[in-house]
């Protein structure tokens, strides 16, 4: 059985860069409209009839399409989630992590693994950031697919945890705000401030104004490294934390110590690893994308310890946990001020 399963890794990545090309090329957008030849379809793409009559066929042999003739293909369930306008649509997603960009740093795993240093740095010669400000048409599609996960995660997290208690809160390392904005669409009452480098908040304004809460939010630029806004009542971060080795992570969450008063919360929204001891493939996501930290940034997923042992280093102390909540297993910590 072992043999067989590898076999459906090594196919499975193949896989993967077959939908990513189906994303690139926006083939689930245009089959919404509706059943269309090869032809049509190569026509509309700019591309080599022949050759995407073969990707059409895979993608039918994958499920995402379904083909309806010997030149005919229409879009299976599957592939609506590869839409741009489709809710639940994980496109960006698919663009981001089997791009260019992030797949020459997995070819650098090895060496990764070998030496500790980032896949991202040895293939690119500069830190994941310091690319993305240098790019920005690859910046905007990371910052979409970050928006992708957290409007998929977003109302699980709201329902988990009472953020009703409190005025303000700053979201530290907030993107284009799609978090912050779900959360302030579901306490009317609550106020934010939104927190990032310049690069990460591009997209802020359009996205606060389209939730209708961007009279209650404030936009600030700057760097969580050198200072986090003061005087809120808790201070959120989703996924930031697993992009920095316990050095840097230790960094954010001082300043963010040092912003805080002392009945403000800490509220971190991350994947939990198990103990080493009780590993099985239920974890098998959160397992890969600690590789992908390792590749990509330099940062890892951490165990309900090593994130106690963080805040404690950090000058807080982990008073609540929640259970993993859908889709992706995230969990809500909170730190209170030691």
């Amino acid at each position: 059985m072992a043999p067989l399963r590898l076999v459906d890794v090594v196919f499975g990545a193949m896989a993967a860069k077959v939908v990513y090309a189906a994303a690139e090329l926006r083939v689930a957008d245009l089959l919404a409209e509706g059943v269309q030849t090869s032809e049509e379809l190569a026509e509309r793409t700019g591309t080599h009839r022949p050759s995407l009559r073969r990707l059409l066929r895979a993608l039918a042999g994958m499920g995402v399409l379904t083909q309806t003739g010997a030149e005919r293909f229409q879009l299976a369930q599957l592939g609506q989630q590869l839409r741009a306008d489709a809710p639940g649509s994980v496109r960006e997603l698919v663009r981001m992590r089997l791009g260019p960009e992030f797949w020459r740093s997995w070819d650098e795993l090895v060496a990764s693994v070998r030496t500790g240093e980032t896949g991202w740095e040895r293939a690119h010669g500069m830190p994941l950031y310091q690319l993305y400000e240098r790019l920005p048409e690859q910046s905007a599609t990371f910052n979409a697919a970050m928006a992708q996960q957290t409007r998929a995660v977003a109302p699980a997290i709201i329902a988990a945890y009472d953020f009703s208690r409190f005025g303000t809160v700053v979201d530290v390392g907030g993107g284009d705000g799609t978090f912050l904005a779900e959360l302030l669409h579901a306490h009317p009452d609550l106020h934010g401030v939104l927190f990032d480098l310049p690069a990460g908040l591009a997209g802020a304004a359009g996205t606060l104004t389209a939730a209708g809460v961007a009279d209650r939010c404030q936009v600030v630029p700057g760097d969580f490294f050198a200072s986090v806004p003061g005087g809120a009542d808790a201070y959120a971060m989703k996924q930031i934390l697993h992009n920095w080795d316990d050095e840097r992570a230790i960094a954010v969450l001082r300043n963010c110590r040092e912003a805080m008063a002392p009945t403000a919360r800490l509220v971190v929204l991350e994947r939990v690893l198990p103990e080493l001891v009780s590993v099985d493939d239920r974890q098998s996501e959160a397992l890969l994308l600690d590789i992908q930290m390792l590749v990509v940034a330099g940062g890892r997923e951490r165990t309900e310890q090593e994130f106690r042992s963080l805040l404690d280093a950090a000058g807080f102390t982990l008073t609540a946990l929640t259970e993993p909540l859908p889709p992706h297993g995230y969990r809500v910590i909170e730190g209170t001020p030691a």
